[in-house]
């Protein structure tokens, strides 16, 4: 994650929630009075977003402490506390609730994630995520998907072409289109097609397409495209990838499975902060 972006992401956040100051916290607490606290799992998970929760207090309050007792990555289980924090008591509440919303949800991100790359079993697919974040999240949940044993797919529309089929309608087809994109990008740069049928398939294998995103195909017309492409490009799938579908999309044979689900739609992972 660049910290330079983090920093300014943290900052919005606290100035949103705290606006002119915490009315609760600052009529009850004294400025000089701390106290400590912990983290604890109320559910099994794949723990992800450990810096952006101890960099949100540092922000705040450089005299919070937070240390946790596992990693990014880590499996956290029910019922385990597995960090803890001290400092100033106003300025644990007043930061509570933004490292906690952020710290859910990146977990969650990667709990989900990592049952989807689970689900692929021995086979050579990947799982990737989405442009499908929240705007001004996707540093943050693209990251947590990596987290989860995922891969990321463009972070933004500068990071690779990638021709859908509102592309192809507007420039008269997947040919056109794809002769124009070479014609105008460095040779450095991946060109992705989408395509909806065996025959947008052979157009794209013609165009000389890298990869070939086979869009809400069903199983056996993915089966056909797998072989039709014989490895002479990349193949991602996309489209109603859900979890019950995931291992079976991947016995196709296909290289990558691309879901906005893993960051559009996830449930934040359930993670209480508890002082005492």
């Amino acid at each position: 994650m660049n910290k330079l972006a983090l920093d300014e992401l943290l900052r919005r956040a606290l100035i949103e929630d705290i606006g002119a100051g915490d009315l609760a916290g600052e009529a009850i607490f004294a400025e000089e009075d701390t106290a400590a606290g912990y983290l604890i799992a109320k559910q099994a998970l794949i723990l992800a977003g450990t810096a952006v929760f101890a960099r949100t207090f540092a922000l705040l309050d450089e005299r919070v402490n937070v240390a946790f007792d596992y990693a990014d990555g880590d499996k956290v289980e029910k019922g385990q506390r597995f960090a803890r924090i001290e400092g100033p008591t106003q300025s644990l509440l007043a930061g509570e609730r933004v490292a906690l919303n952020l710290l859910q949800h990146m977990t969650g991100i990667a709990t989900e994630t990592n049952r989807y790359a689970a689900a692929c079993g021995g086979h050579r697919a990947l799982v990737v995520d989405t442009r499908k974040t929240l705007p001004g999240l996707r540093m943050l949940q693209k990251y947590a998907v990596t987290v989860g044993g995922g891969k990321n797919h463009r972070f933004g529309l500068d990071s690779m072409v990638m021709i859908k089929d509102n592309h192809i309608k507007a420039a008269g087809g997947i040919l056109p289109a794809v002769a124009r994109a070479r014609a105008k990008v460095s040779p450095f740069v991946k060109i992705e097609v989408e395509v909806e049928d065996l025959e947008q398939v052979k157009q794209a294998l013609q165009a000389g397409a890298d990869v070939i995103m086979l869009d809400n195909m069903d199983l056996p017309m993915i089966e056909t495209a797998v072989r039709l492409i014989d490895r002479r490009a990349l193949v991602e799938v996309s489209g109603n990838v859900t979890l019950e579908r995931v291992a079976a999309l991947a016995a196709t044979g296909v290289d990558i499975i691309s879901s906005g689900a893993l960051t559009h739609s996830v449930k934040a992972a359930d993670i209480s902060l508890r002082l005492i």
